[in-house]
């Protein structure tokens, strides 16, 4: 069995969504927030952040990315991503990476800019320039759905749910909603989703 260490309104959210679309049993372990960090965590997360995915042979994954992948390969009945060889895989993989490589580290600096400087004076000029990177991101995205119903492929993936997942920390919501129409219709389409619905009742990442 799975064991998923996560905590609320962190990126567990598409690997706990991964894993309830496989329909694949796990183990929840809740991460509280610790200053210093627990050491046994450690030994599995080394930068101390969450989701930490255990796998049944008990070696461990972190990167909530490489979460979803992996668990798209572990289970292809699922659907969870286009299957490899397949046209739409590479999109799939390019997509998955630029978020995880462009947004993701901006929402980061965003919210944790502290970081990112030396210098006390300097926490602004970081948090600005990590809010004009997302929504730079967030503008290329919106338009790689000019058109389609899915970011990948003809039907929802992992992919769909990270995104939604990074746009939910914008710091303006309703400013991204009005900015970005089509990840605001993809986003749309997911609030009234099953699984979402239930894992947003938990994370609290959109008013319900």
């Amino acid at each position: 069995m799975y064991k998923l260490y996560t905590r609320p309104g962190s990126g567990g959210f598409v690997a706990e969504a991964a894993l309830a679309l496989a329909g694949a049993p796990f183990d929840q372990i809740d991460v509280p927030k610790k200053d210093p960090p627990d050491p046994v965590f450690l030994d599995i997360s080394p930068l101390n952040q969450v989701p930490v995915l255990t796998l049944p042979d008990g070696s461990s994954i972190t990167e909530s990315a490489a979460i979803c992948i992996l668990l798209a390969e572990r289970h292809p009945e699922a659907g969870l991503a286009p299957a490899v060889g397949s046209p739409a895989r590479a999109d799939f993989l390019r997509w998955m990476a630029f978020m995880s490589a462009a947004v993701y580290p901006a929402i980061l600096r965003l919210y944790y800019a502290h970081r990112y400087t030396v210098d006390a004076e300097g926490v602004k000029a970081v948090k600005q320039a990590a809010v004009a990177e997302m929504d730079r991101g967030f503008a290329i995205l919106d338009k790689a759905l000019a058109g389609r119903d899915w970011l990948v492929g003809e039907r929802l993936s992992v992919a769909d749910i990270y995104l939604i997942m990074l746009v939910a920390w914008h710091p303006e919501v309703e400013k991204a909603r009005a900015a970005w129409p089509d990840i605001e219709r993809l986003w749309a389409r997911l609030r009234d989703h099953e699984v979402m619905r239930k894992l947003n009742a938990a994370h609290d990442m959109w008013p319900a």
